[in-house]
């Protein structure tokens, strides 16, 4: 039976040295971790991470194909018709609210970055529709560039795993940067988001079966018989 850690009463350094470890056991755990919405380009990612909101990344992927074959650039998803623009994305859900987003992104992208999107934080969150968990996704995804994508998984994890309280995304994803490398920030995301949907469920997670069993303060929220938590276990991909 893994030992329960309690993170209660820790230290700053012990706290760092098991997030690390924890990383560690889910990059070998998930070694083929990776953002698991269809793209090829920045703009794609920006639009499908836009309509993965409130939709699982299957049903994302599903729409992308004919949305990513009639909207090629900035211009044409600004010039867009509307109302063919929400049939297309209708079954990914709010689609009128990411019809509206899609199209000023693109708008903004049209009049201030020459059509293309652009590589840093700053400018992105100031487009319609991109905040910082989107704009982190496609920093990480489609620029290389580092960044912590705080979604729901994410968060919750960041908390059973006893590595932060706090439930703001912004504040999440400073204090976890706090602790682990710059350098993998991006993967972790993927760790976290993988777990988080195969594993690590909101209701009934499968402790019995976790690999970070030993090191998580929250180990027996769910099943820790093996046999039991192994039926828990998901494969993928999912929302």
């Amino acid at each position: 039976m893994p030992r329960n850690v309690t993170s209660a009463g820790e230290s700053r350094l012990a706290l760092v040295r098991r997030a690390r470890r924890m990383t560690r056991i889910l990059a070998e755990t998930y070694p083929d971790a990776h953002c698991e919405l269809d793209f090829t380009n920045p703009l794609e990612l920006a639009v499908a991470t836009i309509l993965s909101a409130q939709c699982t990344d299957k049903r994302v992927n599903l729409v992308t194909p004919t949305l990513f074959a009639k909207y090629r650039t900035a211009a044409d998803y600004a010039g867009a018709d509307r109302a063919e623009l929400e049939e297309i994305i209708k079954s990914t859900g709010f689609f009128r609210a990411k019809a509206n987003s899609i199209i000023g992104m693109a708008q903004g992208l049209c009049d201030r970055y020459g059509g293309e999107v652009p590589g840093t934080l700053k400018d992105l969150v100031t487009l319609p529709g991109i905040g910082r968990k989107t704009a982190n996704v496609v920093l990480g995804n489609a620029f290389d560039v580092p960044g912590i994508t705080v979604d729901t998984h994410f968060g919750r994890l960041a908390r059973r795993f006893g590595w932060t309280e706090e439930t703001d995304p912004v504040k999440v994803e400073h204090i976890v940067g706090d602790l682990i490398p710059k350098n993998e920030w991006t993967m972790l995301s993927h760790y976290m988001i993988w777990h988080g949907r195969r594993l690590c469920h909101a209701r009934k997670p499968a402790c019995g079966v976790c690999p970070l069993a030993a090191l998580c303060p929250s180990f027996g929220e769910g099943p820790t018989d093996p046999a039991q938590a192994a039926k828990l276990v998901r494969p993928g991909p999912f929302s």
